[in-house]
């Protein structure tokens, strides 16, 4: 999952405190910060649209990588003329989780709030007072958060995400996500399958299940898996579409792939992250797969869904990676044909297990031109995967009206692909048939037929 930054929707209401929240991070932030808002409205808060308005400024943090909490800190440094004495500033998520106290100690921040405290936020802000900062960074091997339903922030009201757990066991080396976010822990399916029904009552037409590895979903011992709950929000209705990420190459199994090739309504793009090409960099990450059994999923996965997208996360320059490694890896990514790639140098993180037994031995130099390598081979594969498409038919869920001009639509493709297409009596949220004339490596271009 990707890092990006969010903003959020206002829902202003001037009689109540004010609100602004900024996300930055993962697809799973920006539900967290669904939750946070819902909460905080039944407490009295409503949302603004910035920062100089806000009684409370508060920013959802991610610690993947060091590049991550650098902006944080910078943006940290840009808030403070705004905050002042009229606003407290707030760090919750990841960032709050890994760096605790430390937050508080620059003056600016006086709340620090970690993924699993955010039913505490209505206390602690509370509390809060310039001499008297609060911190809650617990974090708990039962919360889900099922019972909240969260403030969508889609602005165009027709796609969400629903965490289906939290947490991560798989203590891959490089990962803190285990250590800011927890054991892993399942949501009961039936609240899972309620707020996806609301959803679709409420105008949604697509979900996406999230989950750190959504392929080791478990309830009732082991009765109720990730492929039976993929089939029950399915059978909600065929208009509904459904996605899912992230998936864990080593528990992707065929019943997963098998019901994914069953129901038309959900998506034919699975993200698999690869992360290395190589048998022996992924022995030092801690994978729990090798090439091969990675590739004996990919094989499947095109028998069966002949028409799914593959795309994936790579990083160049892992503790230990020599040439033949990366050759390794650009290697995979051709015989996978990825469509697209979340690219990274790899970037050491205090307290996981790569910064604290191996050496970050890969010079900077050798890390960045290894990293444009990958970057300029996915393009040339990013431009094949959408060349091949070209004069194919395909179902486009409207999301909006394009950044270039507002003669023209946007949607995706049940294989994740953006398409652009001109504008007619169309609505957001209506399915259209498009053909693709043409494409570049980002976009796929095309017309409605009918």
């Amino acid at each position: 999952m990707n890092n990006k930054f969010y903003s959020v929707k206002p829902i202003l209401d001037l009689n109540k405190k004010q609100i602004f929240i900024e996300t930055y991070g993962c697809q799973m932030n920006v539900n967290d910060s669904e939750v946070v808002l819902s909460i905080l409205q039944n407490s009295g808060y409503s949302l603004c649209d910035a920062p100089e308005s806000a009684d409370l400024i508060l920013i959802n943090t991610c610690s993947i990588r060091e590049n991550a909490e650098q902006k944080i800190w910078s943006r940290i440094e840009q808030l403070k003329h705004i905050k002042g004495k009229k606003a407290h500033l707030g760090i919750i998520g990841c960032m709050a989780e890994r760096l605790k106290e430390e937050l508080l100690e620059n003056g600016v921040v006086t709340l620090v709030a970690g993924p699993d405290s955010y039913r505490d936020l209505p206390k602690l802000i509370n509390n809060l007072s310039e001499s008297n900062k609060q911190i809650n960074t617990i974090l708990s091997e039962e919360e889900t958060y099922a019972d909240i339903s969260p403030v969508r922030m889609d602005k165009n009201g027709v796609s969400a995400f629903i965490s289906i757990m939290r947490g991560c066991n798989n203590y891959c080396t490089y990962c803190v996500v285990p250590y800011v976010r927890g054991r892993e822990r399942s949501r009961d399916p039936k609240t899972i399958i309620n707020e996806a029904k609301v959803l679709f009552e409420n105008g949604y037409r697509e979900i996406t299940l999230l989950g750190q590895n959504v392929n080791s979903y478990s309830w009732d011992n082991n009765q109720f898996s990730f492929w039976m709950l993929l089939e029950e929000i399915a059978k909600i209705d065929p208009l509904l579409r459904v996605r899912f990420s992230t998936s864990h190459p080593k528990d992707m199994d065929n019943a997963v792939i098998d019901t994914v090739a069953k129901y038309p309504n959900i998506c034919k793009h699975i993200h698999l992250p690869v992360q290395s090409g190589s048998n022996a960099v992924l022995k030092r990450m801690s994978r729990k797969y090798t090439r091969e059994s990675y590739l004996e999923r990919v094989e499947y996965i095109k028998k069966v869904i002949p028409e799914c997208s593959i795309s994936t996360d790579i990083i160049a320059g892992f503790c230990g990676e020599n040439e033949q490694d990366h050759m390794d890896t650009l290697s995979i990514m051709k015989e996978v044909g990825y469509y697209t790639a979340f690219m990274f140098q790899y970037s050491q993180r205090p307290n996981t297990m790569a910064a604290k037994n191996l050496e970050d031995d890969v010079t900077p130099q050798d890390k960045n031109r290894r990293l444009n390598e990958i970057i300029s081979l996915q393009n040339e594969l990013s431009l094949l995967s959408n060349q091949n498409d070209v004069g194919k038919v395909f179902e486009v869920l409207i999301e909006g009206t394009s950044k270039r001009s507002d003669k023209e639509l946007f949607g995706r493709t049940s294989q994740n692909k953006v398409c652009v297409f001109p504008a007619n009596e169309q609505k957001v949220g209506e399915y259209v048939s498009v053909k693709v004339l043409s494409c570049s490596s980002a976009t796929l271009k095309g017309e409605i037929v009918k």
